[in-house]
């Protein structure tokens, strides 16, 4: 895990987004999410520099499309997000939950 994932999994592991489970590096179809709550069908992941470049925009693109099918909701947060605003991320994390 990179420090942003850590960071983040120690503030939603054990049940701590209103009682809701949420599991780390869970697979779906093809892909493999950072971060999956099956209750809340909610995906989070936290994308780093090559997420920005035109070729993982695109595959970031296919894979949310995919995901969005499956039913599930969608959340990207930058490393540089989680790690500099945590409680910003979890605040909208909440929120779609």
């Amino acid at each position: 895990m990179t420090d942003a994932e850590r960071l983040l999994w120690s503030r939603v592991r054990g049940k701590q987004l209103k009682g809701f489970q949420v599991y780390r590096q869970r697979i779906i179809g093809n892909y493999i999410v950072d971060f999956y709550c099956p209750k809340a069908k909610l995906v989070i992941e936290i994308d780093g520099g090559q997420h920005y470049t035109d070729k993982g925009i695109e595959k970031d693109r296919i894979r949310d499309g995919y995901l969005i099918e499956q039913g599930l909701k969608v959340l990207r947060f930058s490393d540089k997000e989680v790690l500099r605003d945590t409680d910003y991320v979890l605040a909208i994390i909440f929120e779609k939950i």
